[in-house]
């Protein structure tokens, strides 16, 4: 059921060697970057060094490399829920917080941490933040996202004034200790530990789990099969809500076992499903537990892997996933000492797959050989020593025992036969969910093949065109960047992937100049002067520019030189869009190119002839921020020659049920117009230097840390000259519309998702092109988050 996409290994070098380390602890964040610990051994001074590595999964060999400063083995790895901030806690009761310098994945520095000195830490979690969105399996065709995807009413562990969530972290010590950390707004961290019972003991193993009334659940054992698994009720009390504003603040932390609960566990490996039962705050109170299903024929277990993604199991929600083979969620992957691993069922621990590493030298199903033959001489067999699923459970990556990273496939029917319409379904399923939640998901397009792209873009367009106004509205730029990421994996759709990346720039830069506008009056109009601007161009289809200007209040175009000026930039992209795409409206038979997708989209046509207006307005007022065009004759206004042609295509595709083809008259004038004037040639967006286009043979790539990966992608032989590179040409900053030279000396850079660069330091000083390069400090256009590339790759 499952298939390794890639491995990514280590160089050897002579003098230092990453070592695993034991216990090894790997972690998956839902903006899927990966975090996983090795040791760093100095063969001089025997030196070790307790590593955290992290990656972005698009680019594993971009791998980032912490001398975390623990001065014992790392236990624990966990990301917080927006996936952005990472904990690591050691055997020596250490935690640290880790998190992004200048919001780029591949630079990272700690700024927090908290110890309990000399206890080691066994379990560690973030405090839960109130929100949770279940999948509800049974609702998968429905077309209201509301019903696929419900809140689930869960309470945050601690709330701030006003029902905020309060940030922090939450560990269990082996000396039986809980340790609590706030992270206040300000910056500052409390801490506060206690006891989690009056006899304190050795705890061996603990859990820590979240109910949904805010409260938390540790479930602790010392580790011997014939002790009682406790559980403990933790709560949080900030004694006064003044005191937390102020520094002088005490915690006082209330703890009380509600239950113990006398259970025999064979061994620490054998996982059974358990359903708490609740009780009051009495006595601790002696339950009687029923096994509902075990499992007992297991080999060695040497890691676990649980499900994240919340997906109901109501029994009506488990039928019609058994129906239609729907999986991810519903399995917990155990990895064998023989290399294998299990994927079981959560609720009945049934097999549903099995999956044997390509590491132990041969693919061999149960009953060829005995396991002990299959082992090379000098030394046991590689298996995973941790392991983790993706946030959709549709990939697992496994750290062996040789500190190698594996990224495996685990598809949506665990290997069963599927029609071709469930799958999309599925993969559709997921990825609507991603879009609404904000996760990355890069781990649904690892199942997309070529031929499955255009059905998907359609379908996900039909689903979201069902959606309220409101709805369609949040999530507006989101979709389109979906849309993006699923043309990218196809040579045919490779051109669209262009076009959506020009559509996110287009909707930025248009939001960005209507905020400019003021209301001129104070006593606020009815509709604020954008909403007036689209009104207006969209009712007058007048072709002559002056005329669509003379019904608009120029007195709320007033603006400072400025900000038009530095604005220039974007105008100018604006301004060479619009040229490029009437001056190819004849050629749309031919290749399909970048472009193309716009001669049809009415909405997109309207929204450049709006800030065709505007710029316009502006152009009188500062003439130093208009579009520069190379024209042939001295007399020609260009931008109403543009306007014209733009509106009468604009008309033609107005209506989305019936686009009219564009008459004749109009194809012969843009046929002219690059003998009238110079047509630039538009930088679109670098098809992708990440792995995802690169997955989809059979084989699994190998691939090493910190070289970066640069064999030919799929595209590569079927591109389009549109695409390609030659070497002298200038980089462009793809945010700022500026170019960077031929060589750029700048540091730049780059999105992990689409490939868009930028340069790192900003060379604007106006406050405008400020306020335009603040929106992308955290995330690029498409949403996806940056890593820093050095100058000369860029």
């Amino acid at each position: 059921d499952g298939a390794v996409a890639y491995v990514c290994e280590w160089e050897k070098r002579p003098k230092s060697n990453h070592y695993p380390s034991i216990p090894l602890v790997c972690a998956w964040s839902c903006r899927n970057l990966v975090a996983f610990t090795t040791d760093l051994k100095n063969e001089e001074d025997e030196k070790v060094s307790h590593m955290v590595h992290i990656i972005d999964t698009e680019h594993p060999w971009d791998v980032y490399s912490i001398n975390s400063g623990h001065g014992e083995v790392i236990s624990c790895l966990e990301w917080d829920q927006s996936g952005s901030r990472l904990l690591s806690a050691d055997g020596d009761g250490q935690i640290k917080c880790w998190a992004m310098a200048d919001h780029l994945v591949n630079s990272w520095e700690s700024s927090l941490g908290s110890a309990e000195d000399g206890d080691p830490i066994i379990a560690l979690s973030w405090l839960h933040n109130g929100v949770k969105l279940a999948l509800h399996v049974e609702m998968s065709g429905s077309t209201n996202f509301g019903e696929k995807f419900s809140r689930v009413k869960f309470s945050p562990s601690l709330t701030l004034f006003g029902g905020k969530p309060m940030e922090g972290w939450l560990a269990v010590t082996v000396s039986g200790l809980v340790t609590v950390s706030l992270l206040k707004p300000n910056g500052q961290l409390l801490t506060a530990s206690e006891s989690l019972c009056r006899l304190r003991g050795r705890v061996a193993l603990a859990d820590i789990a979240f109910t949904g009334g805010g409260n938390i659940v540790v479930a602790a054992t010392d580790g011997s099969s014939s002790s009682p698994v406790q559980f403990y009720k933790v709560g949080i009390i900030a004694l006064s809500q003044k005191s937390l504003a102020n520094n002088t603040v005490q915690m006082l932390m209330l703890l009380f076992s509600c239950k113990e609960v006398v259970l025999v566990l064979h061994t620490p490996y054998s996982p059974f499903p358990l359903s708490i039962p609740t009780v009051g705050e009495k006595q601790p109170t002696i339950l009687k537990w029923r096994i509902l299903s075990a499992t007992n024929d297991l080999d060695r277990v040497s890691a676990v892997a649980l499900p994240k993604l919340p997906i109901s199991i109501s029994n009506t929600d488990l039928k019609v996933a058994s129906d239609t083979k729907f999986c991810p969620g519903l399995g917990l992957a155990l990895a064998f000492h023989d290399g294998s691993i299990q994927i079981l069922h959560r609720l009945s621990l049934h097999t549903m797959g099995v999956f044997y590493g390509s590491s132990s030298g041969s693919s061999q199903r149960p009953g060829d050989e005995p396991a002990i033959k299959r082992q090379r001489p000098g030394g046991p067999t590689v298996h995973f020593k941790a392991l983790q699923f993706s946030w959709t459970s549709l990939a697992l990556a496994g750290v062996d025992n040789h500190g190698k990273l594996h990224m495996i496939r685990v598809s949506p029917s665990m290997g069963q036969m599927l029609d071709m319409n469930t799958l999309l379904r599925h993969l559709l399923f997921l990825l609507e969910y991603c879009m609404v939640t904000g996760y990355d998901w890069w781990d649904v397009l690892l199942h997309v093949q070529p031929g499955m792209v255009h059905n998907l873009v359609e379908k996900l367009h039909e689903e979201y065109m069902r959606q309220n106004q409101a709805l369609q509205q949040v999530l507006s730029t989101r979709i389109v960047a979906v849309k993006a990421s699923l043309c990218k994996l196809s040579s045919a759709t490779a051109a669209r992937a262009c076009d959506f990346h020009a559509k996110l720039l287009l909707i930025a830069i248009s939001s960005t100049l209507k905020s400019l506008l003021r209301p001129h009056v104070l006593n606020t109009p009815d509709k604020s002067p954008g909403d007036r601007l689209a009104e207006i161009c969209s009712k007058n289809t007048d072709t002559d520019i002056d005329k669509v200007m003379i019904n608009l209040k120029t007195e709320e175009f007033v603006l400072d030189g400025p900000p038009l000026q530095s604005l220039q930039q974007l105008i100018q992209w604006v301004g060479d869009f619009v040229l490029y795409l009437m001056a190819n409206l004849p050629n749309q038979g031919s290749v399909v190119r970048p472009g193309f997708g716009f001669l049809r989209d009415g909405w997109s046509l309207g929204m450049l002839r709006e800030m065709m207006v505007m710029i316009r307005i502006w152009g009188l007022l500062k003439p130093g921020c208009l579009p520069i065009y190379t024209a042939t004759s001295d007399n020609q206004d260009s931008m109403s020659l543009l306007f014209r042609l733009l509106t009468k295509l604009w008309l033609c595709s107005r209506d989305e049920g019936h686009p009219q083809e564009p008459d004749e008259p109009l194809i012969d004038e843009c046929c002219l117009l690059p003998s009238q004037l110079l047509v630039p040639s538009m930088d679109w967006l670098p098809v992708n230097d990440g792995i995802i286009c690169k997955l989809q043979g059979k084989h699994p790539l190998r691939l090493q840390f910190g070289k970066p990966y640069s064999l030919p992608g799929l595209n590569s032989t079927a591109q389009v000259e549109v695409f390609s590179r030659s070497p002298g040409v200038q980089r462009m900053d793809h945010l700022r519309c500026l170019y960077m030279g031929v060589c750029p000396t700048e540091d730049s850079k780059a999105c992990t998702r689409c490939g868009c660069v930028t340069m790192l330091r900003s060379p604007n000083k106006t406050n405008a092109m400020k306020q335009w390069e603040q929106r992308w400090i955290k995330n690029c256009l498409c949403g996806g988050l940056w890593r820093r590339i050095p100058s000369t790759m860029s």
